[in-house]
């Protein structure tokens, strides 16, 4: 049973991280591409956890986002192969609005 739910959870993983984002794409349309499944359509959280106003994400810093999403953390995976250095950069500003309110 373990390991169908490992598999179900790694299958999710692979499957909603896929493709890569125009290259002209704005941070919402990255976030719900990429970061979505995972995080929630309204940043509330679900498999990963919540990305919105009065998350543990909205207190951190630019750069640990960065990191995140650039090398993976925990079960998240790395986006470096995915995004560009400008195309993280959006996505970070879409977050630290949404996350403003």
């Amino acid at each position: 049973m373990k390991r169908l739910v490992a598999a179900a959870v790694i299958s999710l993983l692979a499957t909603s991280c896929v493709g890569r984002p125009d290259s002209g794409a704005d941070g919402e349309e990255m976030y719900l591409q990429l970061c979505s499944n995972c995080h929630g359509a309204e940043l509330q959280g679900g498999l990963g956890p919540g990305l919105g106003p009065g998350s543990n994400a909205a207190g951190q810093p630019d750069d640990f986002l960065r990191v995140a999403i650039v090398d993976g953390r925990g079960r998240m995976p790395s986006f470096s192969s995915t995004l560009s250095a400008p195309q993280v950069e959006r996505l970070i500003a879409f977050l630290r609005q949404e996350q403003a309110g």
